[in-house]
């Protein structure tokens, strides 16, 4: 099962160890990756005298670039051969060196084997689900139980020759954010029929979870025995004026056994009933928000409801009146309870946990006996949090900085978290200072330049050329400020949260402008202060700004053209640090790799962690 690499690097490296040194050494200690992966951030593009083209990119870079078109820039980055005497040949020789060794670096994010590729799922399994979303479970699915059936002892039938895992079934697999459970949801269906603990934080997504399992059969509606008259009667009177057949209906109500209780409640609010059987699938949700990787609280649950299976009682968890049974208490001196048939051996999965989320799932596997594999794909790398100390006293990275209208109770940093970057020691300690990501770095991190369109690309690269001369705008107008850090001696602006605007404002800057100040103008204190200053300016105004930088904007684009490609090295480092922070409990943990297993056109963040317990 295991892969022939355990991690899918370059095959210039000898092995995964040669190229572990090379990414920590080159993440710490290029100044042009961590200036392009740390030390820009677009609101600063236009804050200086000059854009910031002139001060991060490289002087015999710049004229080269700017003679390139956004897709022929791309083709060069990342796509054709770098060759003396081919179509780059001119390109110059410390930037084509550099792109080298950026891709040398990036791990490679193609499926191996000729997997990946679209499984269908029935029509009621995959209700709600997007084509991305299709292909994400369906491959997913397939995958987790291989790596189970792995942890059992064995290959599936069609894999013969492979090593054999540690031995004993894995019993249950535990969703790390679970949202709508459609990994679950396939995973407990046919031809899987696996047990399932969807754990998730938010009521309203496990509710509509339950409307879909009823919808894919693996769960039934309450079923709620009414008088059919009455009900009629009922429905007829409701929401009217009494009339003579209202007044017949009433008369009928009062004449009733008061005693006969009468259940009015309508489909959508009846309760959702999972019945275990054997051979089939079975889903239980546990509402829980994860802090960290103990999951000593969802072991319980699951506990709890294996003991009651085995005594034939009810299942804990079935939704009555749409409220989750927890279970009778059982009496002080244990009578009626029993051993579970066999131990509970849990296997912990995500598609797609954002920040630390990813994190927790992978420590779950050092944290909980009851765990005995994961199998991990991270994503949103922006909402992880910082282990080290603040990283901008590095002299190539720009600090983190509130926004002047960010809420008034979040955290001023996230900085020193000890479930945040980096999870290994190696990392943590390199070089005697460790390797950090700061907020920009990590948010970089979520691009995907090798699906980018030209008419995708000039859709956000006008997105991000107007968000810069906003706060080029909102600077001469002191909405913000020019700061310098002193051991840094770099200058940055204090940040003003916009975030999605409608379609329509990015038509000119005009509009953009215009919908950015309706939208910050709704907030209540500092809103009102941005309006001060900005509620005299005038279109006319508007439009000279945008006609005097307009030849900036493709600085701008291959600047950040750059970033997202350099990202990528960003992205190999947070999944060798996880995958390290496995290797580096050996005494606990058997087998660890990382591997794709997502086309990396319909899903980009298609990097799995697997570890498997001894």
């Amino acid at each position: 099962m295991p892969p022939a690499k355990p991690l899918p690097c370059s095959d210039e490296f000898a092995g995964a160890e040669e190229y572990v040194d090379e990414l920590l050494r080159f993440s710490a200690t290029s100044g042009t990756f961590q200036t392009l992966c740390g030390g820009v951030h677009i609101l600063d593009f236009f804050t200086g005298d000059r854009s910031l083209y002139h001060n991060v990119i490289p002087a015999e870079w710049r004229e080269w670039l700017l003679a390139r078109d956004s897709m022929e820039l791309l083709d060069f980055l990342m796509r054709d051969e770098l060759v003396t005497g081919g179509r780059w040949g001119d390109a110059p020789e410390s930037l084509t060196a550099y792109v080298k060794v950026i891709r040398r670096l990036s791990l490679r994010r193609e499926v191996v084997g000729g997997k990946g590729g679209d499984r269908k799922l029935p029509r009621h399994v995959a209700v709600g689900m997007i084509p991305k979303k299709v292909h994400e479970v369906s491959n997913f699915a397939e995958y987790v139980v291989r790596v189970a059936d792995f942890v059992s002892g064995g290959e599936r039938a069609g894999d013969d020759g492979e090593v054999e895992g540690p031995g004993g079934g894995i019993t249950h697999f535990v969703d790390f954010g679970s949202g709508q459970n459609y990994l679950g949801r396939t995973l407990a269906s046919p031809p899987y029929n696996k047990s399932i603990v969807a754990v998730e934080s938010k009521e309203s997504n496990i509710k509509g979870a339950r409307g879909m399992d009823v919808s894919a059969g693996i769960a039934e509606r309450e079923v709620v025995r009414r008088n059919k008259k009455v009900w009629r009667m009922m429905q007829e009177r409701e929401g009217k004026e009494e009339n003579s057949k209202a007044r017949r209906a009433r008369k009928g109500l009062e004449k009733m056994d008061r005693k006969e209780e009468i259940d009015l409640r309508p489909t959508r609010e009846l309760g959702t009933v999972y019945t275990p059987t054997d051979g089939k699938g079975y889903v239980q949700y546990v509402e829980h928000r994860v802090l960290d990787g103990n999951l000593a609280d969802v072991v319980e649950q699951v506990e709890r409801l294996r003991i009651s299976m085995s005594n034939g009682e009810s299942a804990p968890g079935t939704e009555i009146n749409g409220e989750s049974d927890k279970g009778t208490e059982t009496n002080g001196d244990g009578a009626g309870a029993q051993t579970p048939p066999e131990e509970t051996r849990l296997m912990a999965i995500s598609i797609h946990s954002c920040g630390n989320l990813s994190h927790h799932g992978i420590r779950s596997l050092i944290l909980n006996p009851a765990v005995k594999a994961i199998a991990i794909v991270g994503c949103c790398y922006n909402l992880m949090t910082e282990r080290l100390a603040p990283s901008y006293k590095l002299p190539h990275l720009r600090p983190n900085m509130r926004a002047i209208n960010a809420p008034r109770l979040e955290k001023e940093s996230s900085a020193c978290d000890p479930h945040g970057f980096p999870m290994s020691k190696r990392v943590e300690a390199y070089d005697g200072r460790g390797i950090g990501l700061n907020i920009t770095a990590r948010m970089m991190a979520v691009q995907a330049p090798g699906n980018w369109t030209e008419k995708e690309s000039e859709a956000f690269f006008t997105r991000h050329f107007y968000r810069a001369l906003l706060q080029r705008v909102f600077l001469d107008r002191d909405v913000v400020r020019l700061m310098k850090d002193d051991d840094a001696k770099k200058e940055s602006t204090e940040a003003v949260i916009i975030g999605s605007l409608r379609k329509g404002c990015y038509e000119t800057f005009v509009t953009y402008v215009r919908g950015a100040l309706e939208k910050i103008g709704r907030e209540d204190r500092s809103g009102k202060t941005v309006l001060e200053r900005m509620g005299d300016i005038s279109d006319k105004e508007i439009e000279e700004y945008s006609k005097r930088y307009e030849d900036l904007k493709k600085e701008l684009s291959i600047t950040w053209s750059l970033m997202a490609f350099s990202a990528g090295v960003v992205e190999s480092l947070i999944v060798v640090d996880r995958w390290l922070y496995l290797r580096e409990h050996g005494e606990l943990v058997q087998d660890a790799w990382v591997e794709a297993v997502f086309d990396y056109h319909q899903s980009p963040r298609n990097l799995v962690v697997v570890g498997i317990k001894r």
